[in-house]
């Protein structure tokens, strides 16, 4: 049995802390619909590897 996670894992681990907090500040401030909406806009995003991408008028 495993004790000690990898870095990989505690990497991991560190993002999943900052995302929660993210979320609950987000809830907090403007609501469920709105922090769920965000992150699922957040995820299509990633998924149409459309992150990081500078838009232009």
């Amino acid at each position: 049995m495993q004790t000690e996670l990898t870095t990989e894992q505690e990497s991991k681990d560190e993002f999943f802390d900052r995302l929660a907090k993210l979320s609950e500040e987000m809830v907090a401030k403007h609501g469920k619909d709105f922090s769920m909406g965000a992150l699922v806009l957040a995820a299509r995003w990633i998924a149409e590897n459309r992150v990081g991408r500078l838009k232009t008028n």
